[in-house]
Protein backbone atom coordinates (compact mmCIF):
# COMPACT_ATOMS: atom_id res chain seq x y z
CA UNK A 1 0.00 0.00 0.00
CA UNK A 2 1.42 3.40 -0.91
CA UNK A 3 0.66 6.69 0.87
CA UNK A 4 -2.09 7.57 -1.62
CA UNK A 5 -4.09 4.49 -0.57
CA UNK A 6 -3.99 5.18 3.17
CA UNK A 7 -7.50 5.94 4.40
CA UNK A 8 -8.19 8.49 7.13
CA UNK A 9 -11.35 8.36 9.23
CA UNK A 10 -12.51 11.72 10.57
CA UNK A 11 -14.42 11.79 13.83
CA UNK A 12 -17.89 13.32 13.81
CA UNK A 13 -16.73 15.19 16.93
CA UNK A 14 -14.32 17.30 14.86
CA UNK A 15 -15.31 20.91 14.35
CA UNK A 16 -14.72 24.56 15.03
CA UNK A 17 -14.61 26.11 18.48
CA UNK A 18 -14.76 29.86 19.10
CA UNK A 19 -13.71 31.63 22.29
CA UNK A 20 -12.91 35.29 22.84
CA UNK A 21 -13.24 36.06 19.13
CA UNK A 22 -10.73 33.37 18.13
CA UNK A 23 -11.76 30.30 16.15
CA UNK A 24 -9.82 27.04 15.96
CA UNK A 25 -10.63 23.85 14.11
CA UNK A 26 -10.41 20.74 16.26
CA UNK A 27 -9.54 17.82 14.02
CA UNK A 28 -9.82 14.29 15.38
CA UNK A 29 -8.94 11.41 13.08
CA UNK A 30 -7.40 7.96 12.86
CA UNK A 31 -5.92 5.78 10.19
CA UNK A 32 -7.53 2.84 8.51
CA UNK A 33 -5.89 0.57 11.08
CA UNK A 34 -8.67 1.79 13.44
CA UNK A 35 -6.29 2.16 16.35
CA UNK A 36 -5.88 5.31 18.44
CA UNK A 37 -7.28 8.74 17.60
CA UNK A 38 -5.04 11.69 16.75
CA UNK A 39 -5.83 15.20 17.97
CA UNK A 40 -4.87 18.28 15.97
CA UNK A 41 -5.94 21.88 16.51
CA UNK A 42 -5.59 24.27 13.56
CA UNK A 43 -5.74 28.03 14.06
CA UNK A 44 -6.95 30.78 11.73
CA UNK A 45 -3.50 31.04 10.12
CA UNK A 46 -3.57 27.33 9.33
CA UNK A 47 -0.88 26.54 11.91
CA UNK A 48 -1.52 23.23 13.61
CA UNK A 49 -0.76 21.77 17.00
CA UNK A 50 -0.70 17.98 17.09
CA UNK A 51 -0.63 16.08 20.36
CA UNK A 52 2.11 13.48 20.77
CA UNK A 53 -0.31 11.39 22.80
CA UNK A 54 -2.93 9.39 20.97
CA UNK A 55 -6.36 8.74 22.43
CA UNK A 56 -8.38 5.54 22.83
CA UNK A 57 -11.62 7.29 21.81
CA UNK A 58 -12.52 10.36 19.82
CA UNK A 59 -14.41 11.67 22.87
CA UNK A 60 -11.21 11.47 24.94
CA UNK A 61 -9.42 13.51 22.26
CA UNK A 62 -12.17 16.15 22.22
CA UNK A 63 -12.17 16.31 26.02
CA UNK A 64 -8.41 16.97 25.98
CA UNK A 65 -8.74 19.77 23.42
CA UNK A 66 -11.54 21.44 25.36
CA UNK A 67 -9.65 21.02 28.65
CA UNK A 68 -6.59 22.68 27.11
CA UNK A 69 -8.69 25.58 25.82
CA UNK A 70 -10.30 25.98 29.25
CA UNK A 71 -7.04 25.72 31.24
CA UNK A 72 -4.65 27.58 28.92
CA UNK A 73 -7.05 29.71 26.92
CA UNK A 74 -7.66 29.57 23.21
CA UNK A 75 -4.76 32.02 22.80
CA UNK A 76 -2.44 29.05 23.35
CA UNK A 77 -3.18 28.14 19.71
CA UNK A 78 -2.69 31.64 18.24
CA UNK A 79 0.52 32.41 16.37
CA UNK A 80 2.69 34.96 18.12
Amino acid sequence: MDDDDYEIEDSPLSGEVERDGVTVDIQIYRGSDKQAWILEVVNERNTSTVWNEQFPTDQAALDEALRTIKDEGIAAFVDA
